[in-house]
């Protein structure tokens, strides 16, 4: 096992606001996590690279090749990052150096984690940029790059080391439909044919089918449900799993929103947290909240409906 993350609560000073999240990912793995923006996707990716902002405090163990994160200082962390687990932003424009060739910021990673001379990491750097397609890119600055060549700028500093994990936050938000699929492909093919793991977050449960193996449905820091994908498409249990899966849009089909918005996840509901915007509550959904239970094998749900 790869990363197995155990009991994980993340709390912003006195209130918890991700709340007993366990999973694990496997080497050659694509993990998905999935929810409406601010149901805790990102802070959970965050918490494992230990890049939280300041205020949040984590408990629980995070896993990583036998090695609990969370017990690593800051010295570990940093030689952590990049080489064994890297992170792909949703924006990279704020996370490439405006004033640096994109060639450059690559190089960094082969010459900080490597201790490579500036000539070997320009070297390394265009083997990279010629095998990810965009050699013609390395002496760019990022503003003269269209968004979707950043993005792969940012794939190449992600796998630029070989990493066990890539964490990809929402990779796809700001592209259009045709990059997308692009950016997509690449990331599944690095993973698949080099053995790779990546935790994939996203809003957008439409991309899961194709290429996630494994979902977990996130909602106001709780996990809703969480199994294989397939399992998850076939046969949803969790009400906000339907809800989402409803918002596809389908031939024939009248979209269906979901009512409501999603709470403060410092100011949470009575009972089940999705209780207030749900079509099938009852009674008990509002006296105690469900427990997250396996209704089948590898298929979690958190509902008295399973």
């Amino acid at each position: 096992m790869l990363l197995q993350v155990q009991n994980l609560k993340i709390f912003y000073k006195n209130s918890i606001i991700i709340d007993n999240i366990n999973f694990c990912i496997e080497k050659g793995e694509i993990f998905s996590i999935v929810g409406e923006s601010g149901s805790g996707k990102t802070l959970t990716g965050l918490s494992i690279i230990n890049l939280l902002p300041e205020h949040f405090r984590i408990n629980g163990r995070l896993i990583f090749k036998d090695k609990d994160i969370l017990n690593l200082n800051t010295s570990e962390i940093r030689k952590l990052r990049g080489r064994h687990i890297s992170c792909i932003f949703q924006d990279p424009m704020t996370s490439l150096n405006p004033v640096v060739k994109v060639g450059s910021q690559v190089a960094e990673m082969f010459i900080y984690h490597y201790q490579l001379s500036k000539k070997e990491a320009l070297e390394k750097t265009k083997e990279l940029f010629h095998k990810l397609k965009i050699l013609h890119t390395i002496n760019s600055y990022p503003h003269q790059l269209s968004g979707g060549m950043r993005q792969r700028v940012m794939i190449a500093m992600a796998v630029a080391c070989e990493p066990e994990l890539i964490i990809a936050d929402e990779p796809t938000t700001a592209l259009d439909v045709t990059v997308q699929e692009e950016i997509l492909d690449l990331l599944y093919l690095l993973v698949k044919q080099e053995h790779r793991a990546l935790l994939l977050i996203t809003h957008d449960i439409n991309i899961l089918g194709e290429y996630a193996d494994k979902v977990m449905v996130l909602y106001a820091g709780r996990i809703m449900e969480m199994g294989s994908t397939e399992e998850i498409f076939k046969n949803p249990l969790h009400p906000y799993t339907k809800a989402l899966l409803n918002c596809l849009p389908r031939e024939g089909k009248k979209i269906e929103g979901i009512p409501g918005n999603i709470p403060d996840l410092k100011n949470l509901p009575e009972g089940c947290v999705f209780y207030p915007r749900c079509s099938y509550k009852r009674n008990e959904c509002i006296a105690e909240p469900p427990y997250l239970h396996e209704v089948a094998s590898g298929h979690w749900s958190r509902c008295w409906l399973d």
